[in-house]
């Protein structure tokens, strides 16, 4: 999009946020962050023209402020929590940080006459799958709180079509993974739980080593599957998906990813291969709820929105990532 457009990004510090708002800038944006610091990190924002702002999407007063001063065009949102096994634990936690508090943030721009929401939402709204690789006819069925928390903003945002005139765009992310490749932002998790990083921990000496849960699955090599994508991909989905929306576009979901799927032990091999050190790995037992094979169909997003995964072998992701954690920082932001 060549035209400057006003745009808040909620949850603009976090690890896909940050990426995010770092292309928007380079595209001549005016980007407003909103983000409460429980995950995110000041340091992922790396523009001094970013403003920055200290707070959570519940905050109606807040939101009206923002929405007055800055006139927003549109809003990305990231804000979220999303550690499945906690979801499991607290979902309350879950439905009211994932769902209710949005609702505020919704109807501000429903007061403030912004039509154009783009939504980070997730593979975990199908459950299980019947059929791979998933497309968006595939039935959603979560189960865990997590993925339900966002199939329920979903409903909640394609009622508010109807009733307010506000389109979105509901991105279902699969597995995000990699960094900047510039070096400048990262994945800094804390707890960490995505593969990667666990891995090159474990390669670092940052852990002892890496648990893979579950050797019986019905793959080629027995460990789960998953369709990894690059977070520069993800980053570029939402900028399609702005200029979709902007562009007069209708409300729809679209699944990113690349089509591929790699194991477990593929992305360690992998990892080893970039790093040529071995990973310190200990074979336990599955985890509930753990789907043997999780690919998209990312035709959709091709079609409508002009979007193609570019990095399409893990080994990119993992280079990117490695050159983050042997990087000054070490993999990690100061807090």
């Amino acid at each position: 999009m060549s035209t400057q457009r006003s745009l808040l990004v909620t949850g603009g510090a976090g690890y896909i946020g940050s990426h995010t708002v770092k292309l928007l800038k380079s595209l001549g944006h005016k980007v407003v962050v909103l983000d409460n610091f429980v995950f995110g990190h000041r340091d992922a924002i790396v523009s001094d023209e970013v403003i920055l702002v200290d707070g959570n999407v519940g905050d109606a007063a807040l939101l009206d402020q923002l929405f007055s001063e800055h006139k927003f065009d549109a809003v990305i949102h990231f804000a979220a929590f999303a550690y499945v096994g906690e979801s499991v634990e607290n979902p309350l936690k879950y439905y009211r940080n994932n769902t209710a508090e949005p609702l505020t943030l919704i109807q501000a721009m429903v007061d403030h006459n912004c039509k154009a929401f783009i939504f980070s939402s997730t593979c975990a709204t199908y459950g299980t799958p019947e059929i791979i690789p998933i497309s968006e006819a595939e039935t959603q069925k979560p189960i865990n709180a997590y993925g339900r928390s966002k199939y329920f903003l979903e409903g909640v945002l394609q009622d508010c079509d109807i009733a307010h005139g506000i389109k979105s765009v509901f991105l279902r992310y699969f597995n995000a993974s990699g960094c900047d490749p510039d070096g400048e932002i990262g994945e800094d998790h804390n707890p960490e739980t995505h593969l990667i990083p666990l891995v090159l921990q474990a390669i670092t000496g940052e852990r002892d080593k890496l648990t893979v849960f579950g050797t019986d699955y019905p793959t080629p090599d027995g460990t789960c599957i998953r369709d990894y994508i690059h977070v520069v991909d993800l980053a570029s989905a939402h900028e399609k998906a702005l200029g979709y929306l902007l562009g007069g576009g209708d409300t729809i979901a679209c699944n990113l990813g690349t089509g591929n799927g790699f194991s477990v032990k593929q992305i360690i091999e992998t990892a080893e291969a970039v790093t040529g050190k071995k990973v310190p790995v200990e074979y336990g037992d599955r985890r509930a709820g753990d789907p043997a094979e999780l690919i998209a169909d990312p035709s959709r997003a091709k079609e409508v929105l002009g979007w193609e995964a570019q990095h399409k072998d893990p080994q990119a992701h993992i280079e990117s990532a490695w050159a983050w954690i042997q990087g000054p920082t070490g993999g990690h932001y100061e807090k």
